[in-house]
């Protein structure tokens, strides 16, 4: 009874109640008048229906993101994180890789057109080293440009082994650098000329901008079945080709493909090579660097491959979360979120919030020995990557997060060590050991390994691999067995961890 007498008592509207006073209709109401007053409570009906599957699809979201596995690429700048994040990608999310392969190559064009103009600074800088005026003396003596006989005293002349071809492959190669100005700004708007680096800021939507820069450039493709198109034959020429046009301004293509044939013999040039070791420059050890397949980069059907896109170099300014959903691997349809942070000294101070919500962090270390910081050359680059490892072992956010070491860069190392130089004179403390990349790599591994043992708040696997990002193949295997490991970790299994990796030490 009294159950029924509750239903009852809620049931029937208390005549006193001002609320339900103000909720019944008017007593002279007319049909108009309701018909309007029934839209009104459809719609708010509708609009607080919509309020609530908001809030339930947010709720999901939330909830999804909580499940998610989340990894930090940490490192200092030019340290492989955007390389890392392009081999997940590869690896275990090749739809959504492809998606972005148009603006890729946009990308990969621009690191080309920027091999070159580094090329013709340098030919540039040997010119201007190697003028001299001609003198009395000189005259008498027949030294002159290039072994021809000077005339007359006063005359200016260049004793470099760069002749008159050069300067005009120069000249011709010189339509390029207008194409890498007006990709840049459309990159980054308020970016430096100077700068050495191709960057774009995190959010701003520039692959957005370079995927619709290469489907609009297919429209302004020069007649390839022409034997010489307009353009091809003003370069051959000697002369410049007008880049403000607008078939040619935001067309990388056209320009790239007209220069082909001059990129390439610049490059293999023995003259030109002699000339670049002379400056102590290594074009190769450039990120980005793509002077070696320029005749397949700078053709006019050109798509990237796989590696090209992994070898592309550009800059992120900033934190860049990306969202992916694992198509293949251990875990299919596992969501991932990775986050790749810019490791310049100014970007670093933004790191700090992702600590508390990620289950593993990629560290990234290049054993760039010989080599220093770009913001500041008084620091070395490998002292640095270790100074930041301290910090990350020791901070007490990264008690319970696996930490990773990717010992980055080894192709390089290997070279460095071929060249014969030597590890002591920039690290005093290697003394004699041998000069190998065994003995080395153990070396500073072990460094690595010492701090992550004394300064972890709460004893943890030390993970380690060497690694050269660049190389999707073995990079791909790595990263199997890594996102295997943090999956188990996550799901707090721990029985396998030592079949995931092949360097483990505890």
């Amino acid at each position: 009874m009294t159950a029924v007498a509750s239903r009852s008592l809620w049931s029937t509207a208390d005549p006193d109640d001002p609320l339900a006073k103000a909720l019944q209709p008017p007593i002279d109401e007319t049909p108009d008048e309701r018909a309007v007053r029934l839209r009104q409570l459809e719609d708010a009906a509708r609009v607080s229906k919509e309020i609530d599957d908001e809030i339930a699809q947010a709720k999901k979201a939330y909830d999804r993101r909580k499940k998610a596995i989340k990894i930090l690429l940490l490192g200092q700048a030019e340290s492989g994180k955007s390389t890392t994040l392009k081999n997940f990608q590869l690896a275990f999310s090749p739809q959504h890789f492809a998606k972005e392969r148009a603006a890729w190559k946009t990308i990969i064009q621009l690191n080309l057109i920027r091999n070159v103009k580094r090329l013709l600074e340098v030919l540039q800088e040997e010119w201007e080293s190697s003028m001299q005026t001609t003198t009395a003396s000189s005259v008498a003596k027949g030294k002159g440009v290039a072994g021809r006989t000077p005339s007359s005293p006063g005359v200016r002349f260049s004793t470099s082994p760069l002749n008159d071809n050069h300067r005009r492959i120069r000249m011709r190669l010189s339509a390029l650098i207008p194409i890498e100005e007006e990709l840049t700004k459309k990159l980054m708007p308020d970016s430096s000329a100077a700068s050495r680096d191709l960057c774009v800021r995190a959010g701003s939507g520039w692959k957005g901008i370079m995927t619709a820069l290469g489907a609009n450039t297919s429209t302004v493709l020069p007649d390839v079945s022409l034997k010489n198109p307009p353009l091809v034959s003003a370069l051959k020429g000697g002369s410049r080709p007008n880049t403000a046009d607008a078939r040619y301004k935001d067309n990388p293509s056209a320009v790239l493909a007209a220069c082909k044939d001059d990129i390439v013999a610049l490059w293999e040039d023995t003259i030109v090579r002699g000339v670049l070791k002379k400056h102590n420059v290594r074009l190769q050890d450039m990120p980005g660097f793509f002077l070696n397949d320029a005749a397949r980069v700078a053709a006019i059907t050109y798509e990237p491959s796989d590696d090209d896109i992994v070898r592309a170099r550009v800059r992120t300014l900033g934190v860049e979360e990306h969202h992916f959903t694992m198509e293949s691997g251990a875990l299919p349809g596992t969501e991932w979120y990775i986050y790749d942070v810019g490791g310049s000294r100014s970007c670093r101070q933004h790191w700090i919030p992702f600590f508390d919500d990620v289950q593993a962090i990629i560290f990234l270390a290049p054993l760039a020995f010989n080599l220093t910081l770009e913001e500041d050359a008084k620091v070395n680059r490998l002292e640095d990557s270790i100074t930041l490892w301290r910090g990350v072992c020791e901070n007490a956010l990264l008690s319970r997060t696996t930490l990773i070491l990717f010992l980055n860069k080894m192709d390089i190392l290997q070279a460095t060590l071929a060249a014969n130089i030597r590890v002591a004179k920039y690290v005093p403390s290697y003394g004699e050991q041998p000069n190998e990349i065994g003995a080395v790599t153990k070396y500073f591994r072990d460094k690595f390994r010492g701090y992550h043992k004394r300064l972890s708040p709460k004893a943890r696997p030390f993970y380690w691999h060497e690694t050269s990002v660049i190389d999707t193949r073995s990079t791909a295997a790595i990263l199997v067995g890594g996102k295997c490991l943090i999956s188990l970790l996550v799901m707090m299994t721990t029985l396998i961890v030592c079949l995931l990796f092949s360097h483990v030490y505890l």
